[in-house]
């Protein structure tokens, strides 16, 4: 046992830390070891249930009403009622789902959203055939132009979509403005709150101006809150919440006309580990209002302590004042992203590089945790540095052929043997190895047009994910 649990931790020392508030995307670190400690055993204590039939560990039901009551107490739905699923993403899917299933006399159902809504709404068209209607967003404030989505709806539109926040730019839609063109249609509407949901409310209780978005909105008819983001929780937690009972009766799926147990699911899963929902459980009792209170003001204030300082940096740009504890920056053309990301990586911190977008330039997310705030000159001063790197060294150059080349390729008239040599240009080589450096790849990519960054990425990830 020694030897295994002794190779996993050699592993591990490839992979970016999970504690210490250095990496600000993918995980979110509280700072209190006394909550991880409860999470790590509450998982290990329900390792092996499973969530399939809440009759058969009556346990697993108790401890979801009571996240869901929770939730739904935080974000004002009086009769709002839930599941927990294993994600943000799964908890959108199953929106979708639920709006598609509850107009069955749509034959070809729509769905409405801001082009700055999480790609999982385009997960969901793709899984679920509700196509998706995007709408451009304000230039200005980043924002869903409620104008344009009114415009946008039509007989097919089953589901209205807007963010609070929106992950790319940490900025809250106009819910009431959004909710009131849904609701003057009779159509659903979904706010995607998954990393904003257990921050707003807090903010909103500890005195900080929060624009209404939750249930308190009439019309918003469904959210979607992640656990494992800002309540803190080990991950695979998630809430999907409908404002009514009746609202969330779609989401369900039965089968019983097979020989086997009669197949009743709340989520796209059948077996669900009640390990990941214990896990939130235990965390949540643990940290509790008082401390949600406390941890949502630290992460906020930093954020916006994060925003001066990185808009006072010679070459960057906060693109928009955080309204939770997200921040989007941009350089100027003395240097790019991709490099800025890279050097903060050699300085101890992981930053997200976002490719270009239309006419909007490449960014940089940040995502603030509690953890992360008390060694924020740290991050700031690593930043400078960074920044004076980047500038150094000057703009990844791609050659304008390869550009071009990019920009006219049909990645649907690529077999696997182009792909190779594709992937070999891009610096990706065979997948076997990661890049020392991404921002020469990003760069490449940044250039391609979407279709060709989404499949010679699915190329690298086949290939990087075979067995050796």
């Amino acid at each position: 046992m020694t030897d295994v649990l002794a190779r996993l931790r050699a592993l591990q020392q490839g992979d970016l830390p999970t504690h210490g508030g250095s990496t600000l995307a993918y995980v979110y670190d509280s700072g209190l070891a006394e909550a991880d400690e409860i999470g790590r055993q509450a998982l290990a204590l329900y390792g092996a249930t499973n969530g399939l039939d809440p009759t058969v560990f009556p346990s697993l039901r108790t401890l979801e009403n009571d996240l869901v009551a929770w939730a739904a107490r935080l974000l004002q739905g009086d009769e709002a009622v839930g599941t927990v699923t294993s994600g943000g993403t799964e908890s959108i899917l199953l929106a979708v789902q639920t709006a598609r299933d509850a107009a069955p006399g749509i034959a070809q159902p729509t769905m409405v959203l801001p082009s700055t809504a999480h790609a999982a709404f385009h997960k969901a068209a793709h899984y679920f055939g509700v196509r998706a209607i995007t709408v451009g967003f304000d230039a200005t404030t980043y924002k869903a132009d409620p104008d344009a989505m009114a415009a946008a709806c039509d007989d097919t539109t089953v589901l209205v979509v807007a963010s609070a926040p929106s992950y790319a730019h940490g900025v809250v839609d106009p819910i009431p403005e959004i909710a009131s063109v849904a609701s003057a249609r009779g159509i659903r509407f979904h706010v995607d709150a998954c990393i904003g949901g257990w921050v707003l409310p807090y903010l909103r209780a500890g005195g900080v101006e929060v624009a209404p978005f939750d249930f308190v909105v009439p019309g918003v008819t469904s959210i979607s809150v992640d656990l494992h983001k800002y309540a803190y929780t080990p991950k695979g937690a998630s809430i999907l919440l409908h404002r009514t009972a009746g609202l969330r009766r779609p989401q369900y799926f039965a089968h019983a006309d097979w020989p086997g147990y009669t197949m009743l699911n709340s989520t796209t899963q059948s077996t669900k580990s009640g390990a990941p929902m214990a896990a939130a459980w235990a965390v949540v009792q643990h940290i509790g209002e008082d401390g949600y209170q406390r941890l949502a003001r630290t992460s906020h204030d930093a954020t916006l302590q994060l925003a001066e300082a990185a808009g006072a940096i010679d070459g960057l740009t906060v693109l928009a004042r955080p309204e939770t504890t997200l921040v989007a920056l941009r350089s100027d053309e003395r240097a790019d992203v991709f490099t800025i990301a890279d050097e903060m990586v050699s300085r101890g911190w992981f930053v997200q590089p976002q490719l270009s977008f239309r006419d909007q330039p490449a960014s940089l997310h940040l995502s603030m945790s509690a953890a992360t705030a008390p060694r924020l000159g740290e991050l700031i001063a690593a930043l400078e540095q960074a920044v004076l790197q980047a500038q150094a060294a000057g703009p990844v150059q791609v050659a304008p052929e390869l550009a071009e080349a990019a920009k006219a390729l049909d990645p649907a008239l690529l077999d696997d043997a182009a792909f190779d040599g594709l992937l070999e240009i891009a610096g990706l080589g065979s997948g076997e190895t990661l890049p020392e450096r991404m921002a020469p790849v990003n760069a490449l990519l940044d250039v391609a047009p979407p279709r060709l960054r989404e499949a010679l990425l699915i190329a690298f990830l086949d290939r990087l994910m075979r067995p050796t």
